[in-house]
């Protein structure tokens, strides 16, 4: 795919930022700034770059990297500066400044005060960790000096409970942001750009996770198989390489939560089992790896959803892409690198069937709670899912009108992703029986089906895969 498609929503905020400088603001501060956070490699930079070009004024675009020491970031800094389209660019060919402090105070000397710019901080994380003062350095300069001129500063960052926090009240950027989440590109992007089936364009989703770079590589109307059997055999494709150097950013190969992750990653949902897969990490260790990928956002946390409390705790993968790659690809790049992809991309068809059934059940649960009224029971506020700590019951989708200890159960469903069958009157029979063991549950909450073959069964509420695509939509 070529060219820059989607994002729609999220130009629409940036230019309208962008309108609130050019207008002015009280007391004489035009200035304005915006936190921009996402997970790593969701297009980021992309978008803000596509921003900048469009707006056609003068800007800079620094991107910090991992430097050792704030010297090393100062020097990148300087050179970006002074190669950038701002007025005083001029100024940074002079100067060597060797703090934050002068060098942010001369950036302020360097923006025009009859027009407006833009400044891109990307990858702000890595400013912070070189130097834990950059936040308050970068939060007096913005009140002296930023806020003064007609400049819109773009903060941008992969670290989301790094980006999220520094907004926080107590820090020193508390309420002088807006955030701004970059999501992935959605299951509707997907079938718009690829030009995809409704539950082919799902599929894709799985496999990228709506990744911008993997959607890229992958040939308009092409179907999944056809895909695969080019990117898996391909060592350089996006599709390998992308979760390796975002994990290797966040994670050393033998820390403790990279060994969790790819437990949990390999299929492993329980406190227990993760630990055993991950070499029977301690307790305390496990937690520690545990809360550490949750506080990043890289893994869910989810309980059984119903009328009772429960401590029946599940850990997931929370990026589709990321656990395709490490139940697929992570664990045999080894094996792709010597030329022997043939054999993980039969792996792949040999699993792919059971694997969708359960990589699913999060991205319709996201969907349903995305659809307009009308497609779900009245009163649902949230989903989720029903289980014990044998799995007898389990239900894939459970409606309720709030979790996860809910008052009251809308309706119990059932997730059939297979093309061979539809929803038939066994499956019911076997969603009834679950029903009747779960708690806060009688004969009266209504059954739901989302299947992607269809349903057999008449009167019973089906969802189709062009309805959860729908759901995206609105």
């Amino acid at each position: 795919m070529d060219g820059f498609v989607g994002r729609t929503r999220e130009l629409a905020v940036l230019d309208g930022m962008l309108d609130k400088v050019r207008r002015g603001g009280r007391a004489g501060r035009p200035g304005r700034a915006l936190l921009m956070r996402g997970r790593r490699r969701v297009g980021k930079s992309r978008l803000v770059e596509e921003f900048v070009e469009r707006a056609e004024v003068p800007h800079l675009f620094f991107t910090a990297s991992a430097q050792p020491t704030v010297t090393a970031d100062l020097a990148l800094f300087v050179a970006a500066a002074a190669d950038s389209s701002l007025p005083g660019a001029h100024l940074f060919a002079a100067q060597r400044p060797a703090t934050w402090d002068a060098a942010l105070t001369l950036l302020a000397a360097a923006l025009p005060t009859d027009r407006p710019s833009v400044v891109v901080l990307d990858e702000m994380p890595y400013l912070i960790a070189t130097d834990p003062g950059f936040e308050g350095t970068l939060q007096k300069v913005f009140d002296r000096e930023f806020s003064r001129r007609p400049v819109l500063l773009v903060c941008v960052g992969s670290d989301l409970a790094m980006m999220e926090a520094l907004n926080d009240y107590g820090r020193p950027f508390h309420q002088r942001a807006t955030e701004m989440v970059i999501p992935p590109l959605s299951p509707a992007d997907v079938r718009d750009m690829l030009g995809l089936t409704p539950a082919e364009a799902f599929d894709a989703y799985l496999v990228s996770g709506g990744l911008p770079l993997i959607l890229d590589e992958w040939p308009g109307g092409a179907s999944l198989s056809d895909y695969l059997a080019d990117a898996v055999i391909d060592p350089t494709s996006a599709l390998l390489v992308s979760a390796e150097r975002a994990l290797a950013a966040e994670f050393p190969t033998q820390s403790q939560a990279g060994l969790v992750l790819r437990a949990i990653g390999s299929g492993e949902r329980t406190f227990s089992l993760i630990a055993r897969a991950a070499g029977d990490l301690p307790q305390a260790s496990l937690n520690r790896a545990l809360r550490l990928l949750t506080d990043k956002r890289i893994v869910d946390v989810a309980v059984p959803l119903s009328t009772r409390p429960s401590r029946e705790t599940r850990y997931t993968v929370a990026d589709p892409y990321l656990r395709f790659w490490l139940s697929f690809l992570g664990p045999h790049l080894p094996e792709i690198e010597r030329g022997r992809g043939d054999l993980t991309l039969q792996r792949i068809r040999t699993s792919w069937t059971s694997w969708r059934g359960r990589a699913i059940e999060p991205v319709v649960r996201e969907s349903l709670r995305r659809l307009s009224a009308g497609h779900l029971p009245d009163g649902t506020a949230v989903v989720g899912g029903y289980w014990t700590r044998t799995n007898d019951p389990e239900i894939d989708l459970v409606g309720a009108d709030r979790g996860p200890v809910a008052r009251r159960i809308t309706f119990v469903g059932s997730v059939k992703w297979l093309e061979s069958r539809p929803f038939d009157a066994h499956d019911l029979g076997r969603l009834l029986a679950h029903r009747a063991r779960m708690p806060g549950v009688d004969e009266r909450v209504e059954p739901v089906v989302v299947s992607r073959g269809g349903t057999a069964v008449e009167g019973v509420r089906a969802v189709s895969a062009e309805d959860l695509l729908t759901a995206w939509r609105d």
